[in-house]
């Protein structure tokens, strides 16, 4: 049966910081409150514009966007709904030094934060088995078309949805975090029943483990063919070596894609795991909101990653500077072509000899 969307769950489903008095009082000092709530007023302004801005440059040339860049502009779509529906909340709470939007607003803030990060997961799950398959099967890049990554899109939004909708319909619940100015999943359902502790291993497998799997192995697997491939192409000339480069500098983007997201998602998913399986009571209420400021920063650094660092968005500019780097790009691909050819070419010889 649904749970009344309008109270909270049962006492015997609650944990303690959730029976013990006002469940939406802030646990922590008016300083600390004040603080979080100015933090997440720089943050939230920086993603808003940061990826409000890839979105404006991508609409200006999106009849010209390549599939990776469409993923690249979905992922800025998930990190501007975190910032635009779902900060806001959490602000307002911390100045205010309580949750004020009630049990309702509670869920609607749980399920949003909840969907658009799972978005944003997943979409970079998707980037990285692009970048894997382009540098690691260079085949892929011919057949991929607009058309396969605007399915994928619709497959990453069912995907969210499906495992963010469950709470709402009796699979679990959003409940107010320990320092009561945020929402989130009600991870304390793990230890209040057996149905609990399934429906919590399949998030924590689905929308975390299996994701995250998938993103160090693609860019593992992408370290492991630069690096068996620079032998080959430092017998070719120059024009083939700069390609190489350029293949390089794209690992490191990956790389940096990667560690981002581990940095700032791994400590909140460390604690939320201890909350569901172990002592939840044990971990200071003051420090369980670190984690949870630190994962709300990463909708901000996304689109420094992808637009200042990632040249390939550069094309977007105007001017003398745009036709250089259209060039570049023309050359880079052009050098890829002729290295896969070469290399082609060098084993033909081989073969026959």
């Amino acid at each position: 049966m649904a749970l009344n969307h309008t109270a909270p769950p049962p006492d015997e489903r609650r944990p303690p910081y959730l029976r013990d008095g006002d469940p939406f009082a802030s646990k922590l000092s008016w300083e600390a409150d004040l603080v979080a709530g100015f933090y997440l007023t720089i943050i939230g302004i920086l993603s808003t514009f940061g990826n409000g801005y890839v979105l404006y440059m991508s609409s200006r040339r999106k009849k010209k966007l390549r599939p990776a860049e469409i993923m690249t502009v979905n992922l800025a779509i998930c990190d501007l709904g975190i910032s635009v529906v779902g900060k806001p909340f959490t602000i307002i709470s911390c100045f205010c030094h309580r949750w004020v939007f009630g049990w309702i607003g509670c869920r609607w803030y749980g399920w949003a934060g909840f969907f658009f990060g799972c978005g944003s997961l997943i979409t970079m799950t998707a980037v990285s088995l692009d970048r894997y398959l382009k540098i690691c099967y260079l085949s892929y890049g011919i057949w991929l078309k607009r058309k396969h990554a605007y399915i994928c899109l619709a497959v990453i939004w069912a995907y969210a949805a499906f495992w963010t909708t469950m709470p709402l319909v009796g699979l679990g619940d959003y409940a107010p975090e320990p320092f009561g100015t945020s929402c989130t999943l009600d991870w304390w359902l793990a230890q209040a029943s057996v149905g609990g502790q399934i429906f919590i291993l399949n998030i924590l497998f689905f929308c975390l483990l299996l994701p995250t799997a998938v993103i160090v192995f693609s860019y593992v697997k992408i370290i492991a063919k630069v690096k068996s491939s620079s032998k080959e192409v430092a017998h070719f000339d120059s024009r083939i070596h700069s390609s190489h480069v350029l293949e390089v500098k794209l690992t490191k983007v990956a790389m940096l894609i990667c560690a981002g997201f581990l940095i700032a998602w791994i400590p909140y998913a460390v604690v939320s795991v201890w909350s569901a399986f172990g002592r939840p009571d044990s971990i200071p209420i003051q420090l369980s909101v670190v984690p949870t400021l630190l994962a709300k920063s990463a909708a901000m650094y996304n689109p420094i990653i992808y637009q200042v660092i990632d040249y390939k968005f550069a094309c977007c500019q105007t001017g003398g500077l745009k036709a250089t780097k259209k060039k570049s790009l023309e050359d880079f691909r052009l050098h890829t072509v002729t290295t896969v050819r070469k290399s082609s070419a060098v084993l033909e010889i081989h073969q026959e000899v």
